[in-house]
């Protein structure tokens, strides 16, 4: 993945090793709401294969993230590395070093991304059956009734892969979904942003839901198109409001 938060190999001019490069990143998906409170990040052997990097690359870097209280791990059958604190003193500096350098990359891949849904969302429209439009009431209602935070964003997911799905084009599916990866670390989830942020955008995203939800239900492709491009935008907003948190502008900088 070339150019996001997941990709970009080390230059040997920084003089910073691929674990520093690493850290970093995951430091920073954590920081934009990639992961949330109560997550657990995938294995490994995913991350690894996400970020790029060898899996004991992967391991030191998540160490990092467990000395500065960002994650802790668990044992067992259940266990892995699960996000405890989005935010401390020390994530501004890794923040504002992963979305400096990438910046212009990522404000192409969101402009891409939203154009994509659009065209999803319009195809949805025009090609959506009843068995579609039952599934998207069911998840809209899912989200609507979700508790905020972790909950919400998996019920985000649910909704938005049901929208996908009633597009009925696996193509367009696919390049999205490979779009969504290179803008990512991983995680098959929209940015979720700082708690003090979520109430108000979670309402907003609920108000967005249902006019797209109703625009392609009632084959208003035009409306559908439009409301996508401009709801995916939540996204870039939640990386400039990260950024400019990191360099000490935001609030509870």
């Amino acid at each position: 993945m070339t150019g996001s938060l997941a990709a970009a190999a080390v230059g040997p001019a920084t003089g910073r090793s691929r674990v520093d490069d690493v850290t970093d990143r995951l430091i920073t998906a954590v920081a934009v709401g990639e992961y949330l409170p109560g997550s657990r990040l995938p294995p490994e052997r995913d991350l690894a294969a996400s970020l790029g990097a060898g899996r004991m690359t992967v391991r030191a870097a998540i160490a990092r993230l467990v000395e500065r209280g960002l994650l802790e791990t668990q044992r067992g059958r259940a266990g892995g590395s699960f996000v405890v604190e989005q935010w401390t003193p020390a994530s501004a500096e890794a923040v504002r070093r992963t979305l400096d350098e990438r910046w212009e990359d990522l404000r192409d891949r969101c402009e891409a991304i939203a154009r994509l849904h659009g065209a999803l969302c319009r195809a949805a429209a025009e090609r959506r059956s009843e068995h579609d439009a039952g599934v998207m009431a069911a998840r809209l209602e899912a989200y609507r009734a979700a508790a905020s935070g972790l909950a919400k964003q998996q019920a985000d997911s649910r909704l938005h892969l049901a929208i996908i799905d009633a597009a009925h084009n696996r193509t367009l599916a696919r390049v999205l979904r490979d779009e969504e990866a290179a803008l990512s670390i991983g995680a098959p989830a929209h940015l979720w942003g700082p708690p003090e942020g979520m109430p108000a955008m979670e309402a907003r995203a609920l108000r967005e839901h249902e006019a797209l939800v109703a625009a392609i239900v009632g084959r208003s492709a035009d409306d559908a198109e439009a409301i996508a491009r401009a709801h995916v935008g939540i996204d870039l907003e939640l990386l400039e409001a990260a950024r400019l948190r990191a360099d000490g502008l935001g609030a509870g900088a």
